[in-house]
Order: C-alpha cells, then sequence, then structure tokens
C-alpha cells in the first residue's frame, strides 16, 4: 500500500509537468468530480462490506487483502490533485525530478506509519474500523469535490 501511493503521488507531478498548461483547465476541472466517485465507491464498498461481513465466514477484516486494482484506484483518486501540483511546478523554476521523489518518500514514509497504526487501531475495533474508514474515503471525496 505505501509503496502504491508513493509511487503514484510521486508520478502524477511529473505527469502534470510534462502536460504543462496544455491540460490544466481540464484537470482542475473535473479533478474533484473524479476523485468524489473514485472514493465514494471504495468507501461505500468497504462499508457495504463491513456490514454484511459473514461472522462464520474463515477470512475475518485482519486478513482481508486490498486487490491491485483497488490500491490504484485509491492511490490515483488521492494523487489526482499532484496533476495540478506539476502544472505550476512547470510554471516555476523547480527541479521537478527532485520535488517527485521528495513527494513520493514523503507519501510513502506517512502511508507505512498509518499502515501499522491502522492495523492496531482495525486489530482493536474490528469492523467499526473498517466502517469509519470507509466513510473517511467518502469525506475525502466529497471535500475534493468542493475545493
Amino acid at each position: 500500500m505505501p509503496l502504491f501511493f508513493g509511487i503514484f503521488q510521486g508520478l502524477m507531478p511529473l505527469i502534470g509537468y510534462a502536460l504543462g498548461s496544455f491540460a490544466i483547465d481540464v484537470i482542475e476541472r473535473y479533478e474533484g468530480l473524479v476523485t468524489l466517485l473514485i472514493l465514494g465507491i471504495v468507501g461505500g464498498k468497504m462499508i457495504f462490506d463491513a456490514c454484511h461481513e459473514d461472522p462464520e465466514s474463515d477470512q475475518s477484516h485482519t486478513t482481508a487483502h486490498l486487490s491491485i486494482a483497488t490500491l490504484s484506484l485509491q492511490a490515483l483518486a488521492t494523487s489526482i490533485d499532484a496533476l495540478a501540483v506539476g502544472v505550476s511546478l512547470a510554471a516555476s523554476d523547480t527541479n521537478i525530478l527532485s520535488a517527485s521523489v521528495i513527494i513520493a518518500l514523503c507519501t510513502f514514509v506517512c502511508c507505512l506509519a498509518m499502515l501499522f497504526i491502522g492495523r492496531r487501531l482495525g486489530d482493536r475495533f474490528g469492523v467499526h474500523a473498517q466502517i469509519v474508514g470507509g466513510i473517511v474515503l467518502i469525506l475525502i471525496g466529497v471535500s475534493a469535490m468542493f475545493h
């Protein structure tokens, strides 16, 4: 998970930088909506799965694995705004490679730390943590839509 988020957060400014001002209007116009849709779907699925978990099932919430597709969608949704950052960096005298590496490393470290904290909370709070996680994703999407 930290690797996915770090890579996406590091690559998006590079892509935005390469696009330059060519696509800034499209990126800025739709980034909130795309983020809301993706995070709303992923968060909604988390809540649905938590509420419909089979207590007799061998697979509990602590052993569930995120698919590569789900991780990619989450990483993409949370890094769309980094495209616009890359575009703005193209207009400045910023070393985009250094900036992207720093962004990727910071994201990786923060995500890794939160993964450890989240596992402890997940073990302690079970399904409730999964529901809160889904709600947080949806709220991040709503926030992105209106900012």
